[in-house]
């Protein structure tokens, strides 16, 4: 079933070691607020949002809010290593790592479980059937419910889920009218143009054709088309943002809107990850299903060929 997703990044503060605030807090409770105000459910986490604070700002709006936690579902990801043993960055889907990350995650965000547990990238030294036993013994334990992968293709969910004794139900990928190399190797087969793309050919049939949600991080094109945010370094495409601006007068609606049906009316059944702390800005991302429902097929193309900046082959 098609949803919109909170993803909790923006949440705690700095991505420094200093410690978050009450502040940071009472901005967590008014984005979560404002997310069940848009019908959203589903809360995304990582273990290294925020150094960690993302989810404990979460878990203390969690622990201070009765009956949250039976209205929404929680996933958290694993397998990504900063600032240690001298690298920026490596990741780390050894065993050990997996259970001494998840049951971090599940302190700081202050519940017994998650439902959904995402590798976060793939990690080149993994040992799937060590993975397998990470993951069997955590949902032997109760501490996960699902399993889900971010960042792979559809030969690397494959070549894990000949270990695993539970399927794999969702692949986290960044995709949005921006970011479309998802979308344009799909069609630029047989053309020059295909080599500009490194998004793996295949995945989106893939997961389509496992029932493996896509669920898209980075779908509000940060800020492109509606609005650069803070921390964005995206410049907006003048064209697009008046094309979505015209289209959401049109269909009586936000641009926010506007933006994430566009990718739901994808019949893969996408489900966009919303990054935005702003609560006015998530409100608006509420109307998002019934755009996706009611766009027409020459204003979706009408979309993509305007953010291509070119016609399609």
């Amino acid at each position: 079933m098609q949803e919109l997703i909170y993803g909790c990044m923006g949440l705690g503060g700095s991505w420094s070691d200093e410690p978050h605030g009450s502040h940071h807090v009472d901005e967590a409770g008014a984005a979560v607020q404002a997310a069940l105000d848009a019908g959203i459910t589903l809360f995304d986490h990582a273990d290294i949002y925020r150094n960690g604070k993302s989810e404990a700002v979460f878990g203390e709006v969690l622990a201070a809010t009765a009956g949250l936690r039976d209205r929404i579902r929680l996933q958290t990801k694993c397998g990504i290593r900063l600032n240690e043993r001298g690298l920026q960055t490596h990741y780390d889907l050894s065993r050990e790592a997996i259970l001494e990350r998840v049951n971090g995650s599940l302190k700081r965000l202050r519940t017994d479980y998650v439902d959904i547990l995402l590798l976060h990238r793939p990690d080149p030294l993994a040992d799937p059937a060590e993975v397998a036993s990470a993951v069997g013994q955590l949902m032997a334990e109760g501490k996960v419910r699902q399993l889900g992968v971010s960042n792979m293709s559809g030969p690397q969910i494959e070549a894990l889920q000949d270990r695993l004794e539970t399927p794999v139900v969702a692949n986290q990928l960044e995709m949005s009218l921006l970011k479309r190399a998802w979308l344009e190797s799909q069609v630029l087969v047989n053309h020059p143009g295909h080599l500009d793309y490194s998004f793996p050919h295949g995945t989106v049939e893939f997961c389509t054709r496992n029932n493996i949600t896509l669920q898209a991080y980075g779908s509000l094109a940060r800020g492109a088309y509606t609005g650069v945010e803070p921390e964005s370094p995206v410049s907006p495409e003048a064209a697009t943002t008046e094309l979505v601006a015209q289209l959401a007068a049109e269909y009586a609606t936000t641009g926010e809107a506007v933006l994430l049906g566009w990718l739901m009316k994808h019949p893969a059944g996408i489900a966009p990850v919303i990054g935005t702390v702003n609560p006015d800005r998530i409100r608006a991302c509420g109307d998002a299903g019934r755009v996706a429902d009611s766009m027409t097929r020459p204003d979706w193309y009408k979309l993509w060929v305007t953010a291509r900046g070119s016609n399609i082959p």
